[in-house]
């Protein structure tokens, strides 16, 4: 019972009131009737050994007003009101008031061994007090040290690194690759699928969503291997098909490469039907393609079943792309290829002022270290089927759930009103969301309907944080 507390009050906060009686899933019916009448049983924020310090910067409303101002209108954010984060540890993260949140979207699948990890804030500062910034026009052992330990953790012959500031860059340097080692110009990626926001990318990306009326040519979109909602449910083999058919009627026969996530991240944590990529990438290699796994969600052990989401399909990539958990917060991304298909970048110069900057790469270095001292691959996995397990749970309890997906720490809840026509729950999914912040949860939001929680917690999440984010979604649920 220590996960619950009868009281009128929120765990860490007393500004709701809430209704008389509650019951959860995990709470024994024969505790029912030793409740008083007028007494609430709410689910306890698990406890932590940190207090942040006193904040006495702008409030949330000061820095709205300045955002509005001088910040671009494109930007938006979570939550009917805007949450002012002023300081993080591990798995939490704290606001201007000092109240706690457990953080179960991680910086959109970007904090991995959590925020603030004590390896990686020492890795920045004891490399920054010696050079912040040179070039790699000379020498430095941070950039080298970090490319050796990434190419140890890759498959095959994939031991070429070059480092780049984000997902997007990597991407887009990845397909110029393809196109200039095959000599051909064109890509296949998937419907609903997010690359990136740059030229290239934009054109791989497929949600109008995420697509301004610009120029983007010699991208083929092939059908969504989408169990949930594909046409063909889970036969990966039938949605492979169409890679053949788009290779045969829609290029010369001829492509650069095919482009994929190994589970949709902006598109709503979707899983790759079982099949699907061993056989599309037989496709690809008989059209003299390449094979580009972008891992910059579901990389650096976020499955927790293996280390790289393209693993658990079974296939070796020829190139991969990275970023996001690859610096635990710090702007870092990067391309890892072979070295016959490195070699097309020394056609011409190829330079990138920050990619393999001494503190990112330092950081980046660190980033390895933790993982494998932590064991956060494991806690990833077996904490992550736990918390699936659970969300399984509640599926079954409303109907509103139309889908529970995922692997690890790359989790999808996908919200329905309809079970039989899968029609998206939109309003609700923002409902629920404002309710679980309300009770110091906080959780991402994605899918081309904007009706799919996105759970991408630091892999330091406790069994106990899985607990208490399933107890708070019950409630917010029992309450529509």
């Amino acid at each position: 019972m220590q996960r619950f507390v009868a009281r009128r009050v929120l765990s860490e906060t007393n500004s709701l009131r809430l209704p008389q009686r509650c019951f959860f899933s995990q709470l024994a019916q024969k505790e029912e009737s030793s409740l008083s009448e007028h007494e609430t049983f709410l689910p306890r924020m698990p406890p932590f050994d940190y207090s942040p310090p006193p904040y006495d910067g702008p409030s949330a409303d000061e820095i709205l007003a300045k955002r509005k101002t001088f910040l671009s209108p494109s930007l938006f954010h979570l939550y009917s009101k805007p949450l002012n984060v002023v300081d993080g540890k591990m798995q939490y993260l704290f606001d201007e008031n000092g109240r706690r949140y457990l953080d179960a979207f991680g910086g959109i699948a970007t904090v991995c061994c959590g925020h603030c990890h004590p390896d990686v804030v020492d890795s920045i500062v004891n490399q920054i007090k010696r050079i912040q910034h040179s070039t790699v026009l000379y020498l430095n052992h941070a950039i080298a040290d970090f490319a050796e330990a990434l190419a140890s953790k890759m498959p095959g012959n994939l031991k070429v690194v070059f480092f780049t500031n984000s997902g997007t860059e990597a991407n887009e340097l990845a397909i110029m690759m393809a196109r200039l080692y095959t000599g051909c110009n064109d890509i296949i990626s998937l419907r609903n699928a997010y690359h990136g926001n740059a030229a290239g990318t934009m054109g791989a990306t497929a949600q109008s969503n995420w697509k301004f009326n610009v120029v983007q040519t010699g991208v083929h979109h092939a059908l969504n291997p989408d169990p949930y909602r594909g046409v063909f449910g889970a036969d990966g083999e039938m949605y492979a098909k169409d890679v053949q058919d788009l290779i045969d009627f829609g290029t010369s026969g001829h492509v650069a490469g095919f482009l994929s996530e190994s589970i949709q991240g902006v598109g709503g944590i979707i899983e790759l039907a079982p099949g699907y990529l061993p056989a599309v990438y037989k496709s690809i290699k008989k059209a003299g393609g390449l094979c580009i796994a972008d891992e910059v969600q579901a990389g650096f052990a976020r499955t927790g079943s293996h280390f790289w989401g393209f693993e658990a399909h079974g296939v070796v990539p020829d190139i991969v792309t990275m970023a996001k958990g690859i610096g635990n917060g710090i702007p870092l991304g990067a391309v890892v290829t072979t070295p016959e298909i490195a070699e097309v970048l020394t056609r011409r110069n190829y330079f990138n002022t920050f990619g393999g900057n001494p503190v990112c790469t330092a950081a980046g270095h660190a980033v390895l270290k933790v993982i494998q001292k932590d064991k956060l691959q494991n806690n990833a996995h077996v904490v992550g089927s736990y918390l699936k397990e659970k969300l399984t749970a509640l599926k079954d309890k409303y109907g509103i759930i139309g889908d529970v997906r995922g692997r690890g720490f790359l989790l999808g809840v996908e919200f329905v009103t309809d079970r039989q026509l899968k029609t998206p729950a939109k309003a609700e999914t923002l409902y629920i969301m404002d309710k679980m912040k309300e009770m110091g949860v906080l959780v991402g939001k994605g899918g081309f309907y904007g009706n799919v929680f996105r759970i991408t917690p630091p892999l330091c999440f406790t069994k106990e944080d899985a607990d208490y984010l399933v107890d708070v979604m019950d409630y917010s649920m029992s309450k529509m």
